[in-house]
């Protein structure tokens, strides 16, 4: 990650293959207490997604992502403050995901609400449900409950996790080992 202040700003290359797209706030802090766990636990780890709160998922065909659709998102999130977190508890989707809850929320619910304002064509999760910040561990699709509570009971005393966000980011891949990459960064405003 570059340097706190320091925003690199690349031409727009959508990765070769990529077949969705997300706006995330990553979260490198977390990948002390979290990468080895999402590696066997969230399939998207293997694909190259990091450890992460999501902003918007699912966000434009990568075919479609331009200039302009980067323009849009900077500005959509260009005024929120930089802000610090901290992931403090586990929690749970009943007993089908295991995640790391952000506090406070409220900044990753103002980002969600401003870029879903500014792409009001991709709802946050395809409007199937309400986003709810969280930085996903691993899920049952993938794991048994077993190694799901096995994960929470390991990462509990690693808690808490402190982290800030000053930038989010717009990553493009596909289900393949690795293929996911970052396309924008998008800075938010110095706090």
């Amino acid at each position: 990650m570059p340097s706190e202040g320091r925003i690199t700003i690349v031409p727009i290359t959508v990765p070769d293959g990529a077949t969705r797209s997300a706006v995330l706030a990553l979260v490198p802090d977390a990948e002390p207490v979290v990468g080895e766990l999402r590696a066997v636990l969230d399939p998207t780890a293997s694909a190259g997604v990091p450890a992460h709160v999501t902003v918007l998922y699912p966000f434009a065909a990568p075919s479609g992502i331009d200039d302009a659709t980067v323009a849009g998102l900077r500005d959509a999130v260009s005024d929120v403050p930089a802000f610090r977190f901290r992931l403090a508890d586990v929690g749970w989707f009943g007993t089908e995901y295991v995640w790391l809850a952000p506090d406070p929320s409220e900044p990753f619910d103002e980002l969600t609400a401003r870029v879903a304002r500014a792409f009001p064509e991709h709802p946050p999760y395809g409007g199937e449900h309400e986003p709810h910040p969280h930085l996903t561990v691993g899920y049952r699709r993938h794991a048994s409950e077993v190694a799901l509570r096995d994960a929470a009971d390991r990462i509990r005393p690693l808690l808490p996790v402190d982290a800030r966000v000053d930038r989010l980011h717009l990553l493009a891949g596909s289900h393949e080992p690795g293929s996911w990459r970052t396309v924008a960064e998008l800075p938010l405003a110095r706090a």
